[in-house]
């Protein structure tokens, strides 16, 4: 029972340090002289250099590909083209999707051998 006293005390006591932090936190707006908590964030955006819809880079500075939506239609071609005995890779750059994904999607359709 002390511990669910303990508890209780702990959780009494983070609810009033949010309550400070909250706070403080909408006090800073008026202290660095903006009318809004928006154009506040909006001048914060602006001097960190982030947009928030600025895509985001991948490895070695590349922008990241968007996700590609595999179809029944993507499925079938992947499957023609197998049979067509291409590799991975033709078959990805022909197709504008990743390696991996034929690699998933020949896996679910078992055209990819068992590793022993």
């Amino acid at each position: 029972m002390d511990t669910l006293k303990k508890i209780a005390a702990y959780k009494s006591r983070l609810a009033a340090l949010e309550g400070k932090l909250f706070a403080e936190l909408a006090k800073l707006p008026g202290k660095y002289g903006f009318s809004s908590a928006d154009d506040f964030v909006a001048a914060v955006k602006q001097a960190s250099g982030k947009s928030p819809k600025a895509p985001k880079a991948g490895k070695r500075g590349r922008k990241r590909k968007a996700r590609a939506v595999i179809t029944d239609a993507t499925r079938a071609k992947v499957k023609q083209m197998v049979g067509a005995k291409k590799t991975s890779a033709q078959i990805a750059a022909e197709l504008d999707i990743s390696v991996p994904s034929v690699q998933n999607i020949k896996k679910a359709m078992g055209l990819v051998k068992a590793r022993r």
